[in-house]
């Protein structure tokens, strides 16, 4: 008698999170390279009090207006004040002020999008007009007139970047979970038991994460931006507070006589960090995406 064998392969273990990511960076060298400027903008927020050098608020009218040097290596601004602590120092308030901001307008945008998206009827309606009378505006300028209204200080600040940024996360998440609510893996969950509140939390939404990974990370370069140019109009963060955009607010007064220092180090420190948050979009799409897993 003659008996069958059937062999079947062993079962892969499942790809760990932090596999994928570090195989995400393999991939992608821009990516790792983005992934190492975030970090080196993380250990400098988190640790910027202890590496400054001086007292950031501390000013000193023996070194008023100093040129960079051994000392001071980013010069001195035009109270004598380290234009190198402040730059350290004002690199958490930025990145808190953005990523906070990012964070609110991505959850209700994303909670408003998907409901209706999903289901769409009178609430997809009036959620679209209110988006479009939103984006009506000049983003920046509703921002300003947000903070004009309710008082420039750093919870208004992100309330206001938070409610300009809402719209880029509805329209973006309405878009994508409308075009999967009905596709095949969808409808096999519907057929499995599982609720329509369970489909779009589970099945329909992490789908449309990748793309929105990109408009996240733009978001965080574009928030810093928003707070900064609040700041330097004079809406933002109050002064001596350190704040890029404050200090090239105050330091563009002094270009036109030479002491270039005091807003080109800040806008030198803004500018990397924007350029962070811009690479980084690729490199977050990739690690969300299903589709990228071994």
């Amino acid at each position: 008698m003659n008996s069958t064998v059937t062999l079947t392969e062993p079962v892969q273990p499942s790809q760990s999170a932090l596999q994928h990511i570090i195989y995400v960076m393999r991939e992608n060298p821009v990516t790792l390279v983005s992934f190492m400027m975030l970090a080196v903008l993380v250990v400098i927020a988190v640790a910027g009090h202890w590496l400054a050098p001086f007292d950031p608020l501390a000013s000193d009218s023996s070194a008023v207006l100093q040129p960079p040097s051994t000392t001071h290596w980013f010069g001195t601004d035009n109270v004598g004040r380290d234009v190198f602590s402040r730059v350290l120092v004002a690199t958490r308030l930025d990145l808190q002020i953005s990523v906070m901001a990012v964070s609110l307008s991505f959850v209700i945008g994303s909670l408003l999008g998907a409901v209706a998206g999903y289901w769409g009827g009178w609430l997809d309606v009036c959620l679209s007009r209110i988006l479009d009378t939103i984006m009506a505006f000049p983003l920046f300028v509703l921002a300003m007139g947000i903070v004009a209204a309710l008082g420039n200080t750093v919870e208004n600040i992100i309330y206001a970047t938070a409610i300009i940024n809402i719209p880029f996360y509805a329209r973006l998440i309405r878009a994508e979970v409308n075009i999967r609510r009905d596709s095949g893996f969808a409808v096999s969950a519907r057929l499995s038991g599982n609720s329509e509140i369970r489909v779009l939390a589970f099945h329909v939404f992490p789908n449309t994460l990748p793309p929105v990974m990109v408009q996240l990370s733009l978001n965080l370069g574009w928030a810093i931006l928003n707070a900064a140019g609040l700041s330097f109009i004079g809406l933002g963060v109050r002064p001596p507070t350190p704040e890029w955009g404050i200090m090239v607010a105050e330091g563009s007064q002094y270009i036109v006589s030479g002491e270039w220092w005091m807003a080109v180090f800040p806008g030198l420190a803004l500018m990397f960090a924007v350029f962070t948050f811009n690479l980084l979009g690729d490199g977050l799409r990739d690690i969300v995406d299903p589709r990228t897993r071994k």
